[in-house]
């Protein structure tokens, strides 16, 4: 591979660390790791979300800028007498991309490499060949011969299983495959966020989150927006690209390299229409470009912060991702620098006096 550079290092490590929900311990380490130089203070909630707060104005409006810290994995929760492993999904999977791909098992003595099989299709029935594997006749192997040596290497029902993937620049340098995009690139985001307003005059508090279990119900976010009690919301996530073949643009209308995708709609959700206008002006004055999602079905951590307290206007801005919930996902990098960007700009503006404006727009 390529040297990377500071932010694909970043990104490498983020997507690289394993963590699924309940399990964010390591991507919570890499996160802080980035966030803390550019942080007043980072603290976290009681379920372990990241929180680094940083002060421009300190009795200014708190602005909340969410990533979440979780990737789909799995658990284990049972081993047979013959050492194979059964386990839960966490978070949601589709079969038909789950079968024959390597994950990792992280266990008190180290990670023990594992592949997800089936029956193989030679001896199963045509009929049975036709449909996809259910999850529940799905396993993982690692080798072992027995229950006994199966512990021997570590394992033990609860441990955590995480999808295996290298962090990989293609030929084409603005696109990036990795594991876990969802949702490490929203916390890259809060990271770059605090970073770009470093030495910057900005008339609020911002804070930004890696919040966990957010693939399970927006767990995280509940719990850190009661400890933060913002005034604004930002979820920032993955999107769905609707770029690739089979799609049409009445199912998915946004593409890869054309700019954060603000949402309008989705089943945690009706972003707040103030300040959806407010960004989206903001967008347009700065020629940054940006494209509009709805989507009937997922939700984002804005689902959770925006119904705190006595309620939070709130704005998803993801990022559109080819293959996400599965072992590899695509985005553009020019994507995800423009999301910074944007929510950047509009960081500067939100004083005390616009905030309430928008509050009764």
């Amino acid at each position: 591979m390529e040297k990377l550079d500071e932010t694909l290092t970043m990104l490498k490590d983020l997507t690289d660390a394993k963590g699924i929900p309940g399990n964010e311990r390591e991507a919570r380490e890499v996160m802080k790791k980035y966030i803390a130089p550019f942080a007043d203070e980072v603290t976290t909630d009681g379920l372990g979300s990241l929180v680094a707060k940083k002060v421009g104005k300190a009795d200014g409006p708190k602005i909340m800028v969410a990533g979440h810290l979780d990737e789909v994995g799995f658990m284990i929760t049972q081993i047979d007498d013959k050492g194979f492993l059964r386990f839960q999904t966490v978070g949601g999977w589709w079969s038909q991309v789950m079968l024959a791909q390597r994950v990792t098992i992280v266990t008190s003595k180290g990670d023990v490499t594992g592949v997800i099989g089936s029956k193989p299709p030679h001896i199963l029935s045509p009929e049975a060949r036709k449909k996809p594997v259910d999850i529940k006749d799905l396993f993982i192997d690692i080798g072992a011969t027995s229950r006994e040596e199966a512990m021997e290497f570590g394992v033990r029902p609860g441990d955590q299983a995480v999808p295996y993937f290298e962090f990989t620049v293609m030929n084409n340098e603005k696109m990036l495959l990795a594991k876990a995009w969802d949702n490490r690139i929203g916390c890259a985001i809060a990271i770059d966020v605090l970073k770009q307003l470093k030495g910057v005059d900005h008339p609020n508090v911002v804070y930004g989150v890696g919040t966990v279990q957010e693939e399970i119900g927006l767990r995280g976010a509940k719990t850190s927006a009661q400890l933060i009690q913002p005034d604004i919301g930002f979820g920032v996530d993955v999107g769905i690209a609707g770029d690739t073949p089979g799609i049409s643009e009445k199912e998915a209308m946004s593409k890869m390299g054309e700019g954060p995708q603000i949402v309008l709609y989705d089943a945690s959700m009706v972003s707040h229409k103030g300040l959806r206008d407010f960004v989206t002006n903001i967008a347009d004055e700065q020629n940054i470009p940006y494209q509009f999602e709805a989507m009937p079905g997922g939700g984002t951590d804005s689902g959770a912060i925006h119904l705190t307290a006595n309620g939070v206007p709130s704005l998803s801005i993801t990022i559109a991702t080819r293959y996400i919930h599965s072992h590899a996902a695509m985005l553009h990098r020019d994507d995800y620098e423009n999301a910074v960007k944007l929510i950047v700009e509009i960081i500067k503006r939100l004083d005390a006096d616009t905030v309430e404006t928008i509050t009764f727009e």
